[in-house]
């Protein structure tokens, strides 16, 4: 019987380990809403404010000019903003300079350009926005996160920093595998009723 709970303790502090050891990165803000983000200048488009899109799933990125993980995840942006603009995502491009301080235009507009966003852009000089949705969170490795939001402002899906893209290969890098994942948790928060459509609980 001893030997029995023994085998007990053990076996569930294995199942203990084993989650630490597969917990994703910011999983303890998913079902969380989606902090505001204040008053921000834009690019290519009106200022935005996240109580606005209600009823619309939003991307948002944080990226700077200097990051190449954030260059290689353009196409990708640029992807789901060309896909999935006409069928309520938003896909907002957070700036933060690095290091934080004043705005570098000519660069800023010409990084723009480069990589190819229409979307909106928002300027997050002072990293305010960046520490209140991530950096003041706990510890975090990267600066370059993802928040996928859904229609009634929770967040559904983080994307902890680096990069994801898509190859037309079947070799499936982690990159490849967090744009397959990132673009089918968009196709599932699309598919949800938006707010005003979803009965109320008993």
């Amino acid at each position: 019987m001893r030997n029995l709970r023994i085998g007990g303790i053990i076996l569930l502090m294995l199942l203990a380990i084993n989650q630490g050891l597969f917990a994703k990165e910011g999983d303890e803000l998913i079902g969380k809403p989606a902090p505001e983000w204040g008053t921000l200048e834009w690019m290519n488009s009106q200022p935005l404010q996240l109580n606005e899109l209600a009823g619309k799933v939003v991307l948002i990125r944080w990226w700077t000019e200097t990051c190449p993980f954030c260059s290689r995840s353009a196409p990708a942006l640029n992807e789901f903003h060309d896909t999935f603009k006409d069928k309520d995502l938003v896909v907002i491009g957070m700036y933060h300079p690095k290091p934080p301080g004043p705005r570098r235009q000519k660069a800023l507009e010409k990084a723009v350009k480069r990589l190819g966003f229409e979307f909106p852009i928002a300027l997050d000089m002072d990293w305010r926005t960046l520490r209140g949705y991530w950096l003041a969170k706990g510890r975090h490795r990267w600066t370059s996160v993802s928040f996928l939001i859904d229609k009634r402002g929770k967040i559904r899906y983080i994307h902890p920093g680096g990069e994801y893209y898509k190859r037309e290969d079947e070799t499936r890098t982690e990159a490849e595998r967090d744009y397959h994942e990132l673009k089918v948790m968009i196709e599932k928060l699309l598919a949800e009723p938006s707010q005003s459509k979803v009965k109320p609980l008993d």
